[in-house]
């Protein structure tokens, strides 16, 4: 056997005890890298500034051709900014060559914000440097009126394309170019701007900034708002599932008791039943009630702690005349007309359709008071049609809540859902609403 023996080296500094570093060093180093991520890193990547939309309501009026110039609004502000720099500049006097060259140097860095809106900030002060070494205009030191102007354009554009935190990086920069520029090359004699610039471009980027805020605030409200909705409509939802689901748990635990109570009662009723007979009711029985536990114990689960069945059994198209009774005492004018040959439908059918029929009469109590309804029922061959229209109200309705806006049509729909029906629900011509709904029932059941 051959023993290995391995030495292993400890770095020096694994003894070194660790030294904590203070919370103004975490402050100043993650300062510097914003510094770098905001001004630096990819200072002069292609962003270029996109069209506006035009899908406004004021927009939206507008003809296509004005839509179109509409659309590059906000460019040409920014080329008209640029202009009214380079005027500046031809307007501090200079003569010959060094004219149009310094109007060239205010313009660039303008009109570069909408390609390049950080490196336009930097080609900025390079051209407010070059501004002042080829131009004789010494009555305002650093800032030339055209790079003066051209400068506060750069910085309040960039701001606005960019955050507040590079706001306020191209702030302090640019007092310390100022302030570089005024120690190192400014005399007394010199008439210096630099105070004006810091301030006004102070109020420029406070007022970009405050913009900033309430738009990140109105979109942070818009998106709850669309999430609160949204969880709002499928809490909605889930409720009048549960609502639906207990309603045809009562019918069919209703349905298969009468089968249950009428397989027990039957051999009763014939006098010396073979034993076949008496076997395969008990058979039924026995299914009946298997099927009815195994019912209850999976459709329980929907209804509430505090639910009691009702007493009375669910309501159908018999008990119509009763609900419009009672709308009618509530200040609705309604009135029923029923076209085919009136028949049984299945209760599931019925029930859905009392249903529909008692939400819609309350959505036009709600939301059109003093207006006239009209209920219409159609028996044809291949099911129900349902329509329920209402006039416009009389009256204004009272403000409405936005927690109810649309749960009763969610609830008409589901329903209709569940029979495999169509529905479509729309305001009129004249101003009121209407819904109108069909409800398939097959011949089998419609026999049954």
């Amino acid at each position: 056997m051959t023993e290995t023996t391995q030495t292993q080296t400890t770095p020096d500094d694994a003894f070194r005890p660790y030294t904590p570093r203070s919370p103004e060093y975490r402050a100043a180093v993650e300062a510097l890298r914003g510094l770098r991520q905001d001004l630096f890193h990819d200072a002069f990547a292609y962003r270029p500034l996109p069209p506006k939309r035009v899908d406004g309501p004021l927009r939206g009026r507008l003809s296509g051709r004005m839509r179109g110039y509409a659309a590059w609004s906000r460019h040409t502000v920014v080329a008209g900014a640029g202009a009214v720099a380079m005027l500046a500049a031809l307007a501090g006097g200079e003569g010959g060559v060094t004219g149009p060259l310094c109007g060239l140097l205010a313009l660039v860095p303008v009109l570069l914000t909408l390609v390049r809106p950080v490196g336009a900030f930097w080609v900025s002060l390079a051209a407010t440097t070059a501004s002042a070494v080829v131009g004789s205009y010494w009555s305002a030191w650093p800032w030339a009126p055209g790079s003066f102007v051209s400068h506060l354009t750069v910085l309040t554009v960039v701001a606005i394309r960019t955050r507040p935190r590079t706001a306020a990086w191209m702030w302090l920069l640019t007092a310390a170019y100022a302030f570089v520029a005024q120690s190192a090359f400014g005399w007394n004699d010199y008439g210096g701007d630099t105070p004006a610039m810091l301030v006004v471009s102070a109020f420029a980027l406070l007022a970009v900034t405050v913009w900033h805020i309430r738009r990140d605030a109105a979109q942070e409200v818009t998106a709850q708002q669309t999430e609160t909705a949204h969880e709002r409509s499928r809490r909605t939802l889930l409720e009048e599932r549960t609502t639906i689901a207990r309603e045809l748990h009562d019918v069919v635990a209703h349905h298969m008791s009468v089968v249950a109570i009428q397989a027990e009662a039957a051999p009763y009723r014939v006098e010396n039943p073979p034993p076949e007979l008496e076997k395969a009711f008990a058979t039924i029985r026995e299914n009946a009630v298997a099927a009815l536990t195994e019912l209850r114990r999976v459709l329980g689960v929907v209804r509430a702690e505090d639910y009691e069945a009702p007493d009375a059994p669910q309501p159908t198209l018999a008990d119509l005349d009763a609900l419009l009774a009672n709308v009618r005492e509530a200040g609705l004018t309604v009135e029923k007309v029923i076209t085919g040959a009136v028949r049984e439908l299945p209760q599931g059918v019925e029930l859905s359709a009392y249903r529909i029929v008692q939400e819609a009469l309350s959505n036009s109590l709600r939301h059109a008071p003093g207006a006239a309804a009209r209920v219409e029922l159609g028996y044809v061959l291949g099911g129900l049609g349902l329509r329920v229209v209402n006039g416009p109200a009389a009256h204004f309705p009272p403000k409405k809540s936005a927690h109810g806006a649309g749960h009763g049509i969610t609830g008409m729909r589901e329903r209709v859902t569940m029979l495999n029906g169509e529905m479509t629900a729309g305001e009129t011509a004249e101003g009121g609403y209407e819904v109108t709904v069909f409800l398939p029932v097959t011949t089998a059941e419609g026999a049954a």
